[in-house]
């Protein structure tokens, strides 16, 4: 079985994401495809985060944040989530998508697909944190899918 893998139709691994998916500019997230889920895997967790935003302080900036999507959705799409999945608390104060918003020059943004042994106990809206700390020991594979994004 091929390993767990992450792609968009709108934009290659480590390539530019087009602007409609900035936050000032449309504010639209990119479709996403799943491929390659392994054997055991109860649901999938998504998080998009932002490693250059607050790169002194040691922190990263978390755009979105997406679990309990169905292990056999294959796609994330533009509008609108699988059916089942739930949308955790963004760095913007929302339970959505955030874009990129970068105010310093061009960033790097990682989406990261996570194949979890279970489905998650968590309530919408909940921290990145508390996501985290729901995934430990759940985690049967991962994979990561960069953009990047310029104002």
């Amino acid at each position: 079985m091929a390993a767990l893998h992450l792609s968009s139709p709108a934009f290659a691994d480590g390539g530019e994401m087009p602007r409609r998916h900035g936050y000032k500019n449309g504010n639209v997230r990119p479709a996403l495809d799943i491929a390659g889920v392994p054997d055991g895997c109860r649901s999938l967790a998504l998080v998009l985060d932002d490693p250059d935003a607050l790169k002194p302080a040691g922190k990263v900036w978390v755009h979105w944040a997406v679990w309990n999507i169905p292990p056999d959705a294959g796609r994330i799409g533009e509008a609108g989530l699988p059916t089942g999945a739930i949308e955790g608390a963004t760095d913007f104060g929302k339970a959505a998508y955030g874009g990129p918003a970068p105010p310093d020059g061009r960033h790097t943004y990682f989406f990261r697909l996570y194949a979890l042994d279970t489905r998650l106990e968590l309530a919408p809206g909940s921290a990145r944190a508390s996501l985290g700390s729901a995934m430990a020991g759940h985690v049967i594979e991962e994979t990561v899918m960069t953009g990047t994004y310029a104002p």
